[in-house]
């Protein structure tokens, strides 16, 4: 069964931009047709950006993974796609999601961007969205793992307002938290 895009909030979730005088980006909910843009997404990213996503640890990118990536129950959780158009193909260039944890109230995100599109502010846009999703599906607190040698995430984290932690679990992670009362 293919995940409905959440109707209420979709006029919030879909988003343009132009970017340069060459691209424009658009931003939409993920959806598991996006299941090839997902997996070259990810096979392009250098080692330091698949490093910093999957705080060192790999993760293997399996048929069944990449389903879950892009099969999202948008009541609970979300997940946003940032494309671009070049030479006439949609490629993905950022992907930002959430996912609502144990208690209901709460959720985990993660913020990914390719490394020829970093620094464009790009992570900092879906990174709003993702804030203002959450708001509006009554979740009331996001958290994220960041490695602390990750500076330009937690950097990110800080300019949407996310408090930066010492994590519990060692002084090699950093805790962002953001209340959304």
């Amino acid at each position: 069964m293919t995940p409905e895009f959440p109707s209420p909030f979709s006029a919030r979730l879909i988003a343009s931009w132009p970017l340069g005088l060459s691209h424009s980006i658009a931003v939409r909910p993920i959806r598991p047709e996006d299941i090839d843009l997902e997996a070259d997404f990810v096979h392009k990213l250098s080692r330091e950006t698949r490093y910093n996503r999957s705080l060192g640890g790999g993760i293997a990118l399996t048929q069944e993974r990449l389903e879950q990536l892009t099969r999202i129950d948008f009541s609970r959780d979300m997940a946003l796609i940032a494309t671009v158009t070049i030479e006439g193909a949609e490629t993905a260039i950022g992907v930002a999601r959430y996912v609502r944890l144990a208690d209901n109230a709460s959720c985990e995100f993660a913020v990914t961007i390719a490394d020829a599109w970093q620094g464009y502010g790009i992570g900092k846009r879906l990174l709003s969205m993702l804030v203002d999703s959450a708001r509006a599906h009554g979740i009331r607190r996001i958290i994220g793992e960041v490695l602390a040698m990750n500076t330009p995430m937690l950097r990110l984290a800080g300019s949407v307002g996310f408090r930066i932690e010492r994590h519990p679990d060692g002084a090699a992670l950093r805790r962002v938290t953001l209340d959304l009362n």
